[in-house]
């Protein structure tokens, strides 16, 4: 409570003994103004025994100047051994104000006081200052701080590169707009109907596109000799087709009939109201959980991992509903690339695998998303292992890097290996799956959907930090089933109540 009190009331801290340092400031400010009016308000001490006002102002007044000097030094970016010189004055400190609760008035005198007392508060005091001072010249500001100082001098010198780019390049501007539009428009625009690609009889990989009814809305028409080839036909339908013109053969116009605008694919209504409700519940572990319960009593989606609070829960229902709605189909056979923006507002690309990990990812971010579509077909058409090194890095862990025929490194592992044979098997790996691999433009979620280790078609959200934020929590026999699971919680999961 008191570390969300001080980033809403203060602002981010760089270290926690930022926040420490705050509180025992502020807390000595209130010990001492309010031993100050006890200090008027009492009697002075009469020498007897037991407890006094006077005695209470005091103690409150010694323990609030020994936070009030302690709290600006502790805040300071120092040298841990600072740090903690601080806090042994502060506890020093403490220890003389209960000694002095011991002597006084008793064992006090009115003209010299309590020696030994006065002297171990006077070294507590002092060593909180010598830290403060001989910290400060000697150590200097501490690691995390200095790694955040830099940190926030590389960000401002790329968010200053990042705009003399944009003022450099107006048409490029332009052009990202406009596919960001794009994209937003086929984000709200849910098909009705998927792509299948599937190989022949004469061995020929051919698409067609389904409708959920069943129909058979389009079709490629012709074979394709690598699996490869057919995805990029495939892509350049989906492309294309949105803006394409229409050119009548017929001389004279026909109207359509009332069979083909039955099977014409709809666009569902987002205002929809919701047939399914969020129910929030704590399990046998003693962790909150939720699950979007159908009208139906069919259960569509769960949380897939408990929370430590109810909150939590709540926050986790708050993120699918407003990312269910317009997120995006990703499929994995077995691997998919995702290009995604990053919390620096850059562009970037992975390689996940069916199973949650990450493959490959792009060794930089790009300021324009056509730049990280450009670098991920580069790696795609052409990702031979003689242009993958393995190297050994610092903490003598093995990894890849993927070099372009330009020089440019475009991909790295992203983790470790402990061997090298492990890395070299990583390397075979991604060139098996690399050129096959879906590509999909990732907003903010995008639905995962994949064949689990039982051969059961799953789904799974997924936010572009890489979270999981709902998982469909059981399989389905067939492709199409799951497919349908999620249209389910795309129209059910934006509008539903909690309980």
């Amino acid at each position: 409570m008191l570390y969300r009190f001080y980033r809403n009331r203060v602002g981010e801290p760089d270290t926690d003994d930022e926040v420490r340092g705050y509180w025992v400031f502020l807390i000595g400010i209130l010990l001492g103004a309010l031993g100050l009016v006890l200090f008027f308000l009492s009697e002075s001490a009469s020498g007897a025994d037991g407890f006094t006002l006077r005695e209470g102002s005091i103690m409150l007044l010694a323990v609030g100047l020994s936070m009030l000097l302690a709290g600006p030094v502790i805040r300071l970016p120092l040298q841990s051994w600072a740090t903690s010189m601080a806090y042994l004055g502060q506890v020093i400190s403490f220890v003389a104000v209960a000694w002095f609760t011991a002597a006084f008035p008793a064992d006090w005198s009115t003209l010299t006081g309590n020696q030994p007392v006065i002297f171990l508060y006077a070294a507590g005091m002092g060593l909180i200052a010598l830290a403060g001072i001989v910290g400060s010249i000697v150590g200097g500001a501490t690691r995390e701080a200095l790694e955040a100082s830099e940190q926030h001098s590389s960000e401002l010198a790329a968010e200053l590169e990042a705009a003399r780019e944009e003022r450099e390049t107006v048409q490029s501007e332009l052009t990202a707009d406009l596919e960001e539009l794009e994209s937003l428009v086929e984000s709200l625009h849910t098909s009705q109907a998927q792509f299948e690609l599937y190989e022949d009889r004469a061995s020929e990989w051919r698409w067609r596109l389904r409708h959920r009814n069943g129909n058979i809305i389009a079709s490629s028409g012709e074979g394709y000799t690598r699996k490869h080839n057919a995805k990029k036909g495939l892509a350049s339908v989906r492309r294309n087709a949105l803006g394409a013109t229409l050119l009548e053969i017929v001389p004279e116009p026909q109207e359509a009939s009332e069979d083909a605008l039955e099977d014409a694919p709809l666009i569902p209504d987002v205002a929809e109201e919701s047939q399914a409700t969020f129910e929030v519940y704590e399990d046998n572990a003693g962790q909150w959980r939720w699950r979007l319960r159908h009208d139906n009593g069919n259960i569509i989606a769960d949380s897939g991992e408990g929370y430590s609070s109810k909150q939590k829960a709540r926050q986790g229902i708050t993120s699918v509903k407003d990312n269910a709605g317009p997120a995006s189909y990703l499929q994995f056979d077995p691997a998919s690339f995702e290009i995604y923006r990053d919390n620096a507002g850059e562009w970037r690309f992975r390689l996940l695998h069916r199973n949650g990990n990450i493959l490959a990812a792009a060794s930089e971010g790009y300021s324009r998303r056509r730049d990280a579509k450009r670098a991920v077909e580069s790696f795609r058409d052409d990702v031979s292992e003689d242009r993958f090194e393995v190297y050994e890095d610092n903490r003598g862990e093995f990894r890849w890097r993927w070099q372009a025929a330009n020089g440019e490194i475009v991909a790295t592992s992203g983790e470790g290996y402990t061997s090298k044979s492990d890395a070299n098997e990583a390397v075979e790996r991604i060139t098996w799956t690399a050129p096959d691999a879906d590509a999909l433009d990732v907003g903010l979620a995008a639905f995962e959907v994949f064949e689990d280790s039982s051969e059961e078609w799953r789904w799974r959200l997924r936010h572009r930090n890489g979270n999981v934020i709902a998982d469909s929590g059981e399989g389905y026999a067939e492709r199409n089933k799951v497919h349908n699971a999620i249209e389910s919680v795309k129209r059910n999961a934006p509008g539903a109540d909690i309980e």
